[in-house]
């Protein structure tokens, strides 16, 4: 039996929040994170989607240094969308869209064999079951479950405290 090949796809923005809502440190090895979700199968490569902050913004200087620590991740690619204004605040812009299109033409590519999915938003039932149809197993991980990731993906990972240990890095 050949080896998986794995691709995890985090949503930055989504998994970021979920970390400070379980008031879990939000320094991780992004490396070792995804070498733990693929156990024993093969890490293809991770993406990590999110969006710059404006330079103006108070949390700019520590976005880029995360940003910089990102770059020199092993076989991490930092997808980057925009910050629209709208009214008196800024919204994401292309970031989900970027992910689910990313995550079907690598599957359509035959690219991977599992997707790991790190997001928590039900939005994405439709590209889950898009790879499906082409034969590919998608995993969702995350804190609190979203019922239509639930009932859309092959395996749920519940993350916590307890699995994320070995993946925080300590200042």
């Amino acid at each position: 039996m050949k080896e998986e090949k794995v691709m995890i796809y985090i949503d930055g923005s989504n998994f970021y929040h979920g970390l400070k809502r379980h008031n879990i440190a939000t320094t991780l090895d992004y490396y070792k994170f995804s070498i733990l979700l693929c156990g024993d199968r093969k890490l293809v490569r991770t993406y990590y989607y999110n969006v710059p902050v404006k330079q103006h913004m108070g949390n700019y200087k520590s976005q880029q240094k995360f940003f910089s620590q990102l770059d020199g991740t092993p076989y991490l690619k930092k997808v980057l969308g925009r910050l629209e204004k709208r009214g008196s605040t800024y919204v994401e812009k292309g970031v989900d869209i970027k992910l689910a299109t990313d995550m079907l033409r690598m599957a359509y590519r035959n690219l991977y064999d599992v997707a790991i999915l790190v997001s928590g938003d039900g939005d994405f039932e439709p590209v889950v079951e898009s790879v499906e149809e082409l034969g590919k197993h998608v995993e969702n991980a995350y804190f609190k479950i979203s019922y239509n990731l639930k009932t859309s993906c092959d395996k749920i990972i519940l993350l916590d405290e307890d699995f994320l240990k070995d993946c925080l890095v300590v200042a």
